[in-house]
């Protein structure tokens, strides 16, 4: 499998890039990695790179999109960050990868049994940590059930998945609020922004869009 180029990304339509990532983790999940030869595609990207699609996923060393989408060098965009929220730093990433760059699909990646996910359903305070915990705080208020605030943390492995399907759909909320840029070139449909959760004990997507 080569490297894309320009002219390959620019026949990648919205929807296609999201099904080339869904194959790719139909192939993990399968071990049938694609036949790509790395180092051949380091040298065929040396001189410009066109990636079809931004990922937004957690710094959890088990969620690596290169991995668990089958993806080569060149493919994507990979932004990552405890707890996959967006700030003015990704997001102008984001417009770089999609309005310069021409990524065709922007991705929020949100994964099951989230660490970061726990800290903030548990109120963690610690350095820095606390800050960024607190942009996942949104999530953790707008998931209702259980009321019972001994069932609201991180031993309830079932709220902390919850929170976390919330946190992405709030990620993707602000993208649009925040970024005029993308919901502009979503409108016109130049690029598509969904959401999507990876199990961390099957290696699946599920994609919400």
């Amino acid at each position: 499998m080569k490297a894309h180029t320009q002219e390959t990304q620019a026949g990648i339509t919205p929807n296609k890039a999201l099904e080339l990532l869904q194959e790719g983790n139909k192939r993990f999940q399968d071990s049938l990695k694609a036949d790509r030869n790395l180092l051949e595609q380091v040298k065929d990207t040396s001189t410009g790179q066109y990636p079809f699609a931004t990922i937004l996923s957690c710094i959890d060393s088990r969620v690596s999109s290169e991995l668990i989408f089958d993806q080569g060098i060149g493919d994507i965009f990979s932004a990552r960050v405890a707890g996959n929220f967006v700030n003015v730093d990704i997001l102008g990433s984001m417009e770089f990868a999609c309005k310069l760059a021409g990524t065709k699909l922007v991705l929020v990646l949100g994964h099951t049994a989230c660490g970061a996910v726990k800290g903030a359903c548990d109120h963690a305070e610690m350095g820095n940590l606390t800050a960024l915990l607190s942009k996942i705080t949104p999530a953790v208020n707008a998931v209702k059930e259980p009321a019972d605030e001994s069932l609201r943390n991180s031993k309830n492995i079932d709220f902390v998945n919850e929170v976390s399907k919330t946190n992405v759909k709030l990620t993707i909320g602000r993208i649009h609020a925040e970024s005029p840029i993308l919901s502009e070139m979503e409108k016109n449909g130049e690029i598509k922004i969904v959401g999507g959760m990876y199990d961390i004990h099957t290696g699946a997507v599920e994609i919400y869009n």
